[in-house]
């Protein structure tokens, strides 16, 4: 009694079992819910098929009912190639309801090329509807007055669904725009004229089609603030000066260093010479000595030189000034 007991027991679980994997790879439910919202499936090569090729049967079956639902006709087999590709499905068909009410000319294909792209389709259509501002960092630029000028502007811009694919984000408007700001402010003559008429800057970059190559169109630009920043040219000027007194300095110091060097040349070629003629000087005894012992000079010509030597030094004493009465306090 206690085996037939557990035969039963096993008999149950093992149908239980089965019964869960059948409704498993044969979806009833979903069959019937498809089925009465209008939307034709089979339930063998459809539905136990998408088991079979590892595509999830609800993502699919309920975007389709979504579809039809909104009066787009769907195809199941490219659901679920989107799927298998790795796509959002959900996104797409939601992408493309969105798009059919807002009359937007967006079909399937084009839609899993943008989801299969990395961009976000829905956002995308919502963007194309309902345009997105974009703010652009504080950009400086210099007008040719010399004074800087701080602006930022606010874009507005909506999604180009033709370009999509392959183009350029919001990076790139941001700083195209950045860079017309600065152009703009560049080429103005006074930073009064940008301060009277800023909207001179949004019709000048607007009109530059900064929008070419990329996922947007520019609908507007628009400065939301310009200030006045620091005296660009003032500060070159001085930097200029102060460069220019530098190099003065240092070719003063140049030819300091030349005429030091020259008076030092100098004073070692004065050096020299004297030291010649101390060494002639000391020749003289010398040359005195070897004339009396040869009899060319007589003890009276050398008492009449020694005199006309003292008479030099007497003369040459009173033409000096004197030094010691200089050198007393006055008074």
């Amino acid at each position: 009694m206690e085996a037939l007991t557990g035969i039963s027991l096993l008999i149950i679980v093992v149908s239980v079992v089965a019964l869960m994997m059948i409704l498993y790879f044969v979806p009833i439910g979903l069959w019937i819910t498809a089925y009465f919202s209008g939307v034709k499936v089979n339930i063998f090569k459809d539905l136990i098929g998408m088991r079979l090729r590892k595509v999830s049967p609800q993502v699919i079956v309920r975007n389709l009912i979504s579809g039809t639902k909104a009066g787009i006709q769907l195809n199941s087999s490219l659901l679920e190639a989107h799927f298998l590709a790795g796509g959002n499905v959900t996104k797409v068909v939601n992408a493309l309801i969105s798009a059919n009410k807002a009359n937007l000319d967006l079909g399937f294909s084009k839609a899993a090329a943008i989801d299969l792209a990395g961009r976000d389709v829905l956002e995308a259509v919502k963007m194309s509807v309902n345009p997105k501002v974009i703010e652009t960092p504080l950009v400086s630029g210099v007008a040719k007055d010399g004074i800087q000028l701080k602006a930022m502007a606010r874009v507005t811009v909506r999604t180009n669904l033709e370009r999509l694919v392959g183009g350029a984000g919001e990076a790139t408007i941001l700083a195209r725009v950045g860079e017309g700001i600065v152009s703009t402010i560049g080429s103005s003559i006074s930073h009064k004229e940008v301060l009277e008429n800023p909207d001179k800057i949004s019709k000048v970059v607007l009109s530059k089609g900064l929008d070419a190559g990329t996922a947007y169109e520019i609908l507007s630009i628009d400065i939301a603030d310009v200030d006045v920043g620091s005296n660009i040219g003032a500060i070159l000027q001085t930097n200029q000066a102060e460069a220019d007194l530098k190099v003065a300095r240092a070719k003063a110091e140049e030819r300091r260093a030349a005429a030091v060097a020259l008076e030092q040349e100098m004073s070692a070629e004065v050096a020299r010479m004297r030291a010649k003629v101390v060494e002639a000087e000391s020749e003289i005894p010398r040359a005195i000595a070897d004339a009396f012992h040869k009899g060319n000079l007589g003890v009276m010509d050398y008492y009449n030189l020694r005199n006309i030597q003292s008479d030099t030094e007497m003369r040459n004493t009173i033409a000096k000034p004197d030094d010691k009465k200089n050198k007393e306090p006055n008074g």
